[in-house]
Formats: C-alpha cells, sequence, structure tokens
C-alpha cells in the first residue's frame, strides 16, 4: 500500500500480516478522498477499525490537523503505530488507541461531557471526518447509534461519516440524527456517506 498525494505521497506501508484483515483497496481509498478532499485541511480525522491506518495517514497526508487510529487488535495497534513512524508523523498529528470501537466511543462520550462541565464553551470531543470500516460481518448499528444520537456530539455539526461495507449489506437511510446523502459502490465494497439532518448536503 501506497499514500496516494500530498506531503506523504509514495510512502510504502506495511500491509496487515493477517488475510483475515481486508485492507480498504488503494482504488477505493482514491475515490474516498477524490469525495472528501474539500474536506481534509484542518480537520480531525477518526479512522475507525482503522488496520494499516492507511486512510488516516492520507488523511494527515492530505493535511488534516489530527488524525485518531482505533483498532481492538494489539497486532493491528502495532502496525499502526509502526506505519506513522514510517512516514514521520508527529505524536500531536496521530494518535492510535488499542480499543474495540463502541468502547472507544462510549469512552469519547464520557470525556467530552466532563470537558463541556469544566468548560462549556469548548469541546473537542467531536470529529470532522470519520471512517468506519470494520469486518463486514459485523453489527454496524451500535457505532451508527453512537454518532446518531441527539445526546452526543461525536460528529461536529457539519461533520461528516463515510462508512465502508459489503454492497449487499443493508444499512439505514436515516438514524436518529443522521441521514445517508450518498453510496458509492466498487467491485464487492461500498462507501455510504452520513451527514447531520440540519447539515446541508
Amino acid at each position: 500500500m501506497r499514500i496516494i498525494a500530498g506531503k506523504y505521497r509514495g510512502r510504502k506501508l506495511k500491509s496487515p500480516p493477517s488475510l483475515e484483515v481486508r485492507p480498504t483497496s488503494d482504488r477505493l481509498r482514491e475515490t474516498l478522498f477524490n469525495v472528501i478532499a474539500p474536506r481534509i485541511e484542518g480537520s480531525r480525522f477518526l479512522d475507525l477499525c482503522a488496520g494499516s491506518g492507511a486512510v488516516g495517514i492520507e488523511a494527515l497526508s492530505r493535511g488534516a490537523e489530527h488524525a485518531t487510529f482505533v483498532d481492538r487488535s494489539r497486532k493491528m495497534f502495532a502496525l499502526i503505530e509502526s506505519n506513522l513512524k514510517l512516514c514521520g508523523v508527529a505524536k500531536e498529528e496521530g494518535q492510535a488507541v488499542n480499543s474495540e470501537a463502541t468502547e472507544f466511543l462510549r469512552g469519547s462520550i464520557r470525556r467530552g461531557r466532563r470537558q463541556q462541565e469544566q468548560d462549556a464553551s469548548e469541546d473537542r470531543q467531536h470529529w470532522d471526518v470519520v471512517f468506519y470500516d470494520p469486518p463486514y460481518a459485523t453489527d454496524y448499528l451500535p457505532v451508527l447509534e453512537s454518532f446518531a444520537s441527539q445526546v452526543t456530539s461525536l460528529l461536529a455539526e457539519d461533520g461528516l461519516l463515510v462508512v465502508e461495507h459489503h454492497h449487499k449489506k443493508a444499512l439505514p437511510d436515516e438514524l436518529g440524527s443522521l441521514r445517508r446523502t450518498r453510496v458509492l459502490k466498487q467491485g464487492d465494497a461500498s462507501l455510504s456517506f452520513y451527514s447531520k439532518l440540519q447539515s446541508k448536503v
């Protein structure tokens, strides 16, 4: 895998050693960033079920302010840290977290509430762009519901949640505060794009 564009363009990343891990293909990653490119500069990016970290590192390469990488596998966590080091990503720009996705989101909600209590003027526990790419057999709803809840602020008001899934997997068009605004299919994979209902499409 290579970084496609930006300051790390052409850097080769280490790939997951296990065939059970399905990295987002370079072609699908390029399709993704062709769509979300205008949102990347200066954004806070969350790479959820990050695998090798290729998507989040691509975002950093293209100007994201910070990327958080979350994966429940210790091997993938180590691989992400290795790829961040390979690209020379500064610690203040990229953070790898070894955690299950819903557990990480619950912790983020708790931290956000504490932060709001301390300073109601600022809540930095939200993300501008989220990419969620779990194993295709996963139940996607718990994570979608975390972002769809009206009482959480995991996603910025004009933020975007992108979900990679098998093209035959049914995902809701609307859920809580989320609306699916676009679906892109490439091979067996699809990308579903979700925005908040009050956001402009």
